[in-house]
């Protein structure tokens, strides 16, 4: 779940920025050509973890200065600003204690002996660099270093937690 080298320069551009104006940067993802790119920033408030359009607009005006400036994409690109949202992805570290107890979607760039790659199951936080999930065939450990993807999975319980985390 790194990110390429286009992505890390941009980060390493941008984090501050978003980080002045009183917001964290959850994720940064490229996709497309050098003709055609859309940069996808996700972002959102330190606190209530919720980005509003308004902010996501302040946010996007104040990268696109940065942008302009450094010019770190060859060729033209399109600029997307938002939120990580409720059934979020999971990137670092924090995440997988932060969301202790809520269900996930978990697949791996590595099979497991067995030859699975994609798990569904309960957090059970991170410890010694292994995410722990609860699963309907038992406990397992994932190297954190194996994951291509981590989400949370909407349900009922995580709604009601994100929007007691709003107020």
């Amino acid at each position: 779940m790194n990110y390429t080298p286009l992505e890390e320069k941009i980060a390493n551009l941008v984090r501050s920025v978003i980080e002045d104006i009183g917001f964290s940067l959850h994720h940064i993802k490229i996709t497309g050509d050098s003709g055609a790119s859309l940069v996808q920033i996700m972002a959102e408030d330190k606190v209530t973890k919720n980005l509003g359009v308004d902010d996501a607009a302040k946010i996007s005006r104040a990268i696109s200065a940065v942008m302009d400036v450094e010019d770190p994409i060859n060729g033209a690109y399109r600029l997307e600003v938002s939120s990580p949202g409720i059934d979020r992805l999971l990137f670092d570290e924090n995440d997988f204690d932060e969301y202790k107890g809520f269900e996930v979607k978990i697949e791996t760039a590595i099979p497991t002996e067995n030859g699975q790659k994609r798990f569904r199951g309960f957090l059970n936080g991170i410890k010694d660099n292994k995410v722990l999930v609860k699963t309907d065939q038992g406990d397992i450990e994932i190297p954190y270093s194996s994951l291509s993807k981590a989400k949370l999975v909407l349900s009922d319980e995580l709604i009601k937690a994100t929007a007691n985390s709003r107020r």
